[in-house]
Parts: structure tokens; sequence; C-alpha cells
């Protein structure tokens, strides 16, 4: 007779379930820093210098966590996204100045998502380059018109855990040597000649249109500006969600460079050009590493360039203090011109994973302006009230802008000497 007896329901804790609420902003904004353009930095890093450079996943990260949750903060305290708030704070020629190199950052970024998704239509089924370009650019088009936030944020969940499994599965054919990796994650190391990787690196995690992005997304989860209640809860999960996706960028980008590591750098194989990569990985690891090689490649330049493109609408949008909304024409010129001029400049690249690298690079160079335009933004009691910066969160992010300007220093002497 124990079935008559009441049995204690065990239901789900209620902060887990509110926490669940909170979860995508993060996980949206990290596809951006798991894109093509990554893939080539990663690569070279770990096929050029083996897992000595993993130490620059895990400084870059640490200071995209930060950046990324301070940014996001803005767009929860008021309403605006980063572009507005420059447009409406700012003078009109620093404003324009700021946006203009964004939106010149936004380029170099989907340069290098577009390659990425045209670079593995060519793996799979042999599209020319010029012709993928331009059904790469048509399709995440077709996809921002067409799918609102709530269902382009499924699409995105869905294909970083595709992206994510891929490496798992390519990790676990290859021969790693992970005590080699951990020592590698936590000590910084620059050898001769790496200074320019180690920039792509750098640009390739913290991109300059993701801050954009995550400022304009993350609205997507406000719903009283008014209440001091809901913004203190949404800004303490934010930073949960923060936390988790940006840590799976970390692992995801980990893994490029520990397969480069272990497979082209452990037999002294030199890669120009991700075809060559996935060719390579045939012999070393098998058809099927190959094949999972190009899949994740098409998945991560798909995601990545409609989330370059809503970047790049809010961006434009924000020049005319307006939100991203894709139905106006402000945010439709934002994404055609981004789009469009990534295109053009596909068709003159001689070298693709050269173009992945140097696109990369460049959004290094115009992240200082990013952030110091943030910092501004967010220390401002006049635009943030009572959710302004701390002392020592200022202090944070201004060490990690110098950080940040001091590399871009030392890439400029590199390359004039």
């Amino acid at each position: 007779m124990n079935w008559l007896i009441p049995r204690k329901i065990h239901r789900p804790d209620i902060r887990a379930r509110e926490l669940l609420k909170y979860l995508g902003p993060g996980i949206f904004v990290t596809v951006g820093f798991i894109d093509p353009g990554n893939w080539a930095a990663n690569i070279a890093a770990g096929s050029d210098y083996g897992y000595t450079l993993l130490w620059m996943v895990t400084l870059s990260t640490i200071m995209l966590i930060i950046l990324q949750h301070n940014v996001a903060h803005l767009g929860i305290a008021t309403g605006y996204c980063l572009s507005e708030a420059a447009t409406m704070f700012l003078p009109c020629w620093a404003a324009r100045f700021v946006l203009g190199s964004a939106m010149g950052a936004a380029v170099a970024t989907a340069v290098a998502e577009i390659l990425g998704m045209a670079l593995a239509l060519q793996m799979l089924f042999s599209i020319p380059l010029p012709i993928g370009s331009v059904a790469a650019a048509l399709t995440a088009g077709c996809l921002l018109w067409t799918n609102s936030y709530s269902r382009m944020e499924k699409w995105i969940i869905g294909l970083v855990s595709i992206i994510g499994f891929s490496f798992l599965i390519e990790l676990s054919l290859a021969n790693v040597e992970w005590s080699k990796a951990v020592t590698a994650w936590i000590t910084p190391s620059i050898p001769p000649g790496s200074l320019p990787i180690v920039m792509s690196v750098l640009g390739a995690v913290v991109m300059p249109h993701n801050l954009f992005l995550h400022s304009e997304i993350i609205q997507s989860r406000q719903w009283n500006l008014e209440n001091d209640e809901v913004i203190n809860r949404q800004l303490n999960y934010e930073f949960l969600d923060t936390l988790f996706s940006m840590s799976i960028g970390w692992a995801i980008n980990s893994a490029m460079v520990i397969l480069a590591a272990a497979t082209f750098f452990k037999y002294g194989v030199h890669v120009d050009t991700l075809e060559q990569a996935q060719t390579i990985l045939s012999p070393l690891l098998g058809h099927a590493a190959a094949y999972i090689f190009a899949l994740a490649l098409l998945f991560s330049g798909f995601s990545s360039t409609s989330t370059a493109g809503m970047a790049a609408g809010s961006i434009f949008a924000g020049l005319y203090r307006e939100p991203y909304n894709i139905k106006d024409v402000h945010t439709r010129w934002g994404v055609f011109i981004t789009y469009a001029c990534a295109v053009l400049v596909i068709f003159f690249i001689t070298n693709p994973l050269s173009g992945l690298v140097i696109s990369q690079v460049i959004l290094s160079i115009q992240l200082p302006f990013t952030i110091f335009l943030q910092i501004y933004l967010t220390s401002s009691t006049k635009v943030m009230g009572k959710h302004a910066n701390t002392r020592f969160l200022k202090t944070v992010l201004l060490i990690i802008a110098a950080i940040v300007t001091g590399l871009n220093v030392c890439l400029l002497y590199d390359v004039l000497s």
C-alpha cells in the first residue's frame, strides 16, 4: 500500500528555472568569436607555434568576459545599445569617427565569416569561391530578414552545439599532449615573429562588433527599465549567461589551437590555407575528420555571418539614434553595406588564410577605440545613473584597454622595423 503514501515532489529550483530565461544573448555573441577568422588565427597559432600561444586564448577570453559583461550593463541600465549611446552622449564628430571605424571592423568581420562559409562550400561541394561568397551573403541576409531574434537565438544555440561537438570528435582522434597544453594556457610567451598571430588571436576573440551586438540583444530580456528590482536581477543573471557562454567559446578556440598543434605542428606541417588544413587532416586523422572539419566550418560561417550582419545593422542604425530593426531602412542599409563591401573585398583576396588572419588584425587595431568608448559611457553617471562603473571596475577596464593598446603599438613597431 506504499502507493497511498503521499510523496514529496522535488521541483526544479526556481532560481535555476529563472536563470534559463536569461540564457541566450551570451551564446548568441559567442558565435562571433568562434567564426572562420578565429579558425584561421587559431590554426596559424597552433600549426606554427604548437601549444605556446594558448595563453593568449585564455587572456583574451578573460578580457572578453569583463568587457561583454560591462557593455551588457549599458543596454540593461539605459535601454540603449552602444551605438545609440555614442550618438546621444558624444560630440557628433567623435561619435561618427568611432562608429565609422566600427563599421569598418564589421566589414572586416564579415569578410572573415563570409569567406569561411564560402571555403566550406568549396570543400564540401566544389563551389567556386566567388559564387560561394555571394551565396553566403544572400543566405545570411535572408535569415536576418525572415527571422525574429527569438527564432534566431534557437538556431544559433543549435549551431554552436554542433561546432563544439565537432571539435570534441576531432580532439578524440588526435594524440594531444595535455601537459603541454595546460602549461601553455597559463604561461605567457611570445616567440620571435609571432606577434602578428598573437594580435590576430586577440582580434579574433575580443571583437569590436560583438560589444555593439551584446548591448543590443541583451535588451531582448528587458522588461521594465523603471523597476530597479528587475534591472538588478537582470544584471546578476546576465553575468552568469556571459561567463557560461564565453567559457564555451574559450573551450572551442582552445580546441582549434590544440588540434593544430597535435597534428600540423607535431609533424612539421606549415598550413597556408584552410583547404590545405582539411586535406592534411585526412591522412593524419582520417577522412571523417576532414569532413567534420569542413562541416563545422560551414556552420561556423553561417551563424557568425548572421550575427555580424546584426551588429552592423545595430551600429548603422545607432548613427540615427535608432535600435536594430531589420524592417527599418537604416538597419537594412547597415546590413547591406557590410555584406556588399565584404563580398567585394573577397573578390580581390588571393590567399584566403592570409586574408582571414589580416581581417582579425584589423579588428584588434580598431578595438581600443571601441573599448575606450565603452569605458567612457559606462563610467558616466549621466549615462548610467547609479549603475555607473565603480572605481575598481573602471581601473580594470582601463588596464584591459592599456594591454590592447600596448599590443597594437608593439605590432606597429614590428611591422615598421
